[in-house]
């Protein structure tokens, strides 16, 4: 389990610590290291890395022909980036990957809540959730690329009744896709589940 204090340091400030724990176990990893490599809709096996530049090495085997999730967050490696050249090893510092997830997460959740109208009803908060973890997952929200989109601003998630603040804001008071995204920042057909899985785990540590 991610340490709360990190959490807080590093999150973004419009997503509450339980709202990134929530997330954390819900698409994240307690592993800063950590590294999904999927393609054709398969799990590729790869080796555990035990530094960053291992880590960073395999990475950048991987962006642009398959779809790379990295670090704490699950990070969809190759957004934002045009050559795998500009990939940062802070894709694998906690902190930093903290601050990128939540930072992006925050603002697909601000897409899935502008969707639902911003509703102040409690009781719709695990359904819009629900819906922002799938859209992290897949890139896809609503036919919308969650990654590339504007961010849509407003509240993140209403949990409260109606004209109370948004408490996921502490200043304030799902079938997967079966498609990969090989090319570097394209975002819209991240894969992380569907399709055909293939349980490595028992497999040795071989390519």
């Amino acid at each position: 389990m991610v340490d709360a204090a990190l959490i807080e340091k590093c999150s973004d400030p419009s997503l509450s610590t339980a709202i990134v724990e929530k997330f954390l176990a819900a698409a994240g990893s307690d592993d800063p290291l950590a590294i999904t490599v999927r393609s054709n809709g398969r799990v590729v096996l790869i080796p555990k890395p035990t530094n960053t530049d291992q880590a960073m090495a395999t990475v950048r085997d991987y962006v642009g022909s398959a779809s790379v999730r990295v670090g704490l967050t699950q990070f969809p490696a190759g957004i934002g980036v045009t050559d795998v050249a500009d990939l940062k090893p802070d894709l694998l510092d906690g902190c930093a990957n903290l601050r990128t997830g939540t930072t992006m997460f925050a603002k697909v959740a601000r897409i899935v809540t502008k969707w639902y109208g911003r509703p102040t009803n409690k009781e719709l908060f695990g359904q819009m959730f629900d819906d922002a973890v799938y859209a992290w997952k897949t890139g896809n929200f609503e036919g919308t690329n969650v990654f590339r989109a504007d961010d849509p601003g407003g509240p993140t998630f209403f949990v409260g009744k109606a004209g109370e603040p948004d408490a996921s804001r502490p200043e304030a008071g799902m079938p997967e896709i079966d498609t990969d995204a090989p090319a570097l920042e394209s975002g819209a057909n991240e894969v992380n589940g569907a399709g055909i899985r293939v349980d490595l785990s028992r497999i040795g540590g071989q390519k």
